[in-house]
């Protein structure tokens, strides 16, 4: 049997990669416990400094397998909500991982594919890659969060007309609507995923993590909340161990050392 997910590092950085290829990598529960497993994996790995969440056969996701959707027609609601919150887990394990995470999107990202890519802290996506809010062509309502994060970006006007049309977007006008970090030639997306992965993997550790979740909750706070949270982290920060090297760096003229250098390289 096929594996769901297959992992690699390449230096500090993992790199996670939907293997459904016959499917163009629709998703499975077998899916979202394997990545799930390695991103908790990697929260507790110091020599993880940032994940790359990608797709083989040149597809990211093309969102959840209708086959088995079907079959789920008949099942009480109660199991039909449980079967959905794997799906939800694993957007939470996306958005709680400490380290940061960047989607590398070729081809499809539709439907829940599209959840997974904008859980992601950042997305790199090859200009000519397809985004799609696909529910509506098969008579279903979205989930793993597409509408909360597509709201970050756009106005509701324009998320009601990508919910209610399904209409396909390129990545290039995903980069115009200030969805993707960094566009890539075709084929080239993984390439300059792993690259900005690894320079952001040469971080320090505590600190990223604590940005990631400023940037997170960002959105929904209001200002107290997030001055208190920005207080509160920033307090914790001047204490540590990364601001001693970072500003004794500075001071010194130097470039500071968060982490050892890694060349690991694991192929699973």
């Amino acid at each position: 049997m096929t594996e769901p997910l297959l992992v690699r590092r390449e230096g500090n950085v993992l790199i996670l990669s939907n293997n459904n290829v016959a499917a163009r990598n629709a998703l499975s529960p077998e899916f979202y416990a394997a990545v799930t497993q390695a991103l908790n994996g990697a929260a507790a790995d110091p020599s993880v400094g940032a994940v790359v969440l990608t797709g083989e056969g040149g597809h990211f996701c093309a969102g959840g397998d209708l086959r088995q959707l079907a079959k789920r027609r008949d099942l009480p609601v109660q199991e039909r909500r449980e079967k959905l919150e794997g799906l939800h887990d694993l957007i939470r394990a996306v958005r709680d991982c400490p380290k940061p995470v960047i989607a590398a999107v070729e081809g499809a990202a539709a439907g829940a594919g599209l959840s997974l890519a904008l859980a992601c802290d950042m997305l790199v996506a090859a200009k000519n890659s397809v985004f799609s809010v696909a529910y509506v062509k098969v008579g279903l309502t979205p989930d793993g969060g597409a509408t909360a994060f597509l709201a970050e970006f756009v106005s509701r006007q324009v998320l009601t007309e990508l919910c209610l049309t399904g209409e396909r977007i390129n990545g290039e006008r995903m980069a115009q609507m200030g969805v993707v970090n960094r566009l890539a030639e075709p084929g080239q997306a993984i390439v300059l995923a792993v690259a900005l992965a690894q320079q952001i993997a040469q971080g320090p550790e505590l600190a990223m993590a604590r940005i990631k979740g400023l940037c997170r909750v960002a959105p929904r706070s209001t200002l107290q909340e997030q001055l208190e949270l920005e207080a509160q982290y920033m307090v914790q920060s001047q204490e540590s161990e990364e601001s001693r090297e970072g500003i004794g760096a500075f001071l010194e003229k130097r470039t500071a050392q968060f982490r050892q250098p890694s060349a690991i390289v694991l192929t699973q």
